[in-house]
C-alpha cells in the first residue's frame, strides 16, 4: 500500500514539474533594442531565450522589435513601440499546435551557452591555412545539397581582390563566371544556363595575387534527388504557411528548417536574407555566426588554433 502511494506521489510530482517547466506563454527568439519585461513589480532587460508568462508585460522601445513564439509554436513579431500585456498579445495568436515549435526548440538549443561550450570542447584545435588562402563558407561533403535556387558564396582570405568566381559542371567546363571586389557573391541557379546540371563546382581566385582554391578544396553543390526534393517541398509548404517568408523573422525559422534537414547551403541563403531584411538587428548576425561555427564552415576565433 505504501509503495503504491509512493509511486502515485512520484508520478504526481513528475507531471507537476513538467507542467511548471512548460508554464509560459511566449519565448523570445529575436530581440533588437533595449526592450524590457515586467514580471511582478520589476522591469528586466529582454534576453533571447527568455520566457514570458501571461501575467507579464513587455515594453518595446523606439526603433526596436521583439520576435516571440507562442507555446503552441505560432510566431508573433512586435515592432511598434509601447507597453503590451502578454495576455493581450497571446489573444492575437491562434492557439492550435504549430509545426514551428520544433524549429524554435532547435534554434534556441543550438545557440544556448551549453551548446556553445560543448561545441568548443569537442572541436579541438582548428587548423588555419596560409594568410592568403581562400576559405569558402560552403560544406565540403554532407550538407552540400541544395533545394532552392539561391547559391550564396562567401569566403575568407587576406588576399586582395578583385576575385574571379567560376561555377563549373562535372566536366570542369565553366557555366558561370563573375568578377567581384567583395568576398561574397550570390548565384541565381534558376538561370537557364544551369538547367540539367545536377552537380556544380565552385572555384574562387584572386585576380591580384593569384591565390586560388586547390582542386580538392573546391566545394561541390548537388541538386536534390527527385524523391528527396518532393519530401523537402512538402515540409517547406507545411512550414511556410505558418510564417512570413518575406520577413527576417520568418527566414530565421526557414534557416532552422533547412539546417535540421542538413540543407546547409539553403540555410546559408536564409540567414543571408534575414540579415539583409533586418541589417540593424544583431540577433540574426549572432545566430548566423554560431551556425557557421557549429557546421565547421568558418573557424571559431575562440577555439585553439594551429597553423598549417
Amino acid at each position: 500500500m505504501k509503495k503504491g502511494r509512493f509511486l502515485l506521489f512520484v508520478s504526481f510530482f513528475a507531471v507537476s514539474s513538467l507542467a511548471l517547466a512548460q508554464d509560459y506563454t511566449f519565448r523570445v527568439l529575436a530581440n533588437k533594442g533595449a526592450n524590457e519585461i515586467k514580471t511582478g513589480a520589476a522591469w528586466q532587460p529582454v534576453k533571447t531565450g527568455s520566457t514570458l508568462n501571461a501575467s507579464d508585460e513587455i515594453k518595446v522601445t523606439e526603433n526596436a522589435s521583439v520576435g516571440l513564439v507562442h507555446i503552441k509554436g505560432k510566431p508573433l513579431e512586435v515592432k511598434q513601440p509601447g507597453v503590451y500585456k502578454v495576455a493581450d498579445l497571446a489573444a492575437k495568436v491562434q492557439t492550435e499546435a504549430s509545426v514551428l515549435n520544433k524549429y524554435t526548440d532547435f534554434i534556441l538549443s543550438s545557440n544556448s551557452a551549453e551548446a556553445k561550450k560543448n561545441r568548443l570542447s569537442a572541436t579541438g584545435a582548428v587548423h588555419r591555412g596560409a594568410k592568403d588562402a581562400i576559405q569558402p563558407h560552403l560544406p565540403k561533403n554532407e550538407g552540400a545539397e541544395i533545394f532552392g535556387n539561391q547559391l550564396v558564396i562567401n569566403w575568407d582570405t587576406e588576399s586582395a581582390g578583385p576575385f574571379i568566381v567560376t561555377v563549373l559542371n562535372m566536366f570542369d567546363e565553366a557555366i558561370f563566371k563573375a568578377e567581384t571586389a567583395e568576398k561574397s557573391l550570390t548565384v541565381d541557379l534558376s538561370d537557364p544556363k544551369f538547367n540539367g546540371e545536377d552537380a556544380l563546382i565552385v572555384d574562387i581566385k584572386s585576380k591580384t595575387t593569384g591565390a586560388k582554391l586547390q582542386d580538392e578544396s573546391r566545394p561541390m553543390v548537388k541538386r536534390l534527388s527527385q524523391a528527396r526534393s518532393e519530401k523537402i517541398k512538402a515540409g517547406y509548404a507545411e512550414v511556410s504557411k505558418e510564417l512570413d517568408a518575406t520577413s527576417a523573422f520568418g527566414n530565421l525559422f526557414l534557416a532552422g528548417f533547412y539546417e535540421q534537414n542538413r540543407l546547409i547551403v539553403d540555410a546559408i541563403a536564409a540567414y543571408e536574407r534575414a540579415i539583409t531584411l533586418a541589417p540593424e538587428d544583431p540577433t540574426y548576425k549572432e545566430y548566423y555566426q554560431e551556425f557557421l561555427y557549429r557546421n565547421k564552415l568558418k573557424p571559431d576565433p575562440n577555439a585553439s588554433t594551429t597553423n598549417k
